[in-house]
């Protein structure tokens, strides 16, 4: 098993997606790149703790490849949107990857190039890529919140 940490806007939807694909063992949203320990989803909010909402991915590599969880990575949000997605604004709700090794971040440092140069996008895409850090688990709630309540997306 190997582990991926990815930051796309609001994490429920996030969650969702990856669940969804073969070779993806489990997920787990949470907060990762902040100052704050243990932070709670209400204190995330106030975009004070310098956490962003992310979703920890356990996957087979025998089954799904980094490159192509990154594949789905920046095709479910916008990375040319700084600190916002949809209706979300603040930090929590950045563009970012947090890489777990030198290979996943020589993977996510060129696939960001690539899609940079693709011109695929009218602005420069804007997102993070980082050493994984802490990641501290959401609040039970919010764990698998869309299965849970028998929908697939947010409405907007």
């Amino acid at each position: 098993m190997e582990t991926a940490t990815f930051g796309a806007g609001c994490f429920w939807g996030v969650e969702e997606t990856f669940r969804q694909i073969e070779g993806v063992i489990s997920t787990e949203v949470g907060y990762s790149g902040g100052t704050v320990e243990n932070p709670t989803y209400e204190q995330v909010c106030t975009d004070r703790t310098g956490h962003a909402e992310v979703v920890r991915i356990k996957f087979d590599p025998a089954l799904v490849s980094y490159a192509k969880l990154l594949s789905f990575f920046w095709e479910i949000h916008d990375p040319t949107t700084l600190n916002r997605q949809g209706p979300d604004i603040g930090r929590q709700y950045r563009s970012i990857i947090f890489f777990h090794n030198p290979e996943q971040k020589k993977i996510a440092l060129d696939s960001r190039q690539s899609l940079e140069e693709s011109g695929n996008y009218n602005s420069p895409i804007v997102t993070e890529i980082e050493s994984a850090v802490t990641f501290y688990p959401a609040e039970e709630y919010h764990q698998k919140y869309f299965q849970k309540r028998g929908i697939s997306h947010c409405k907007i």
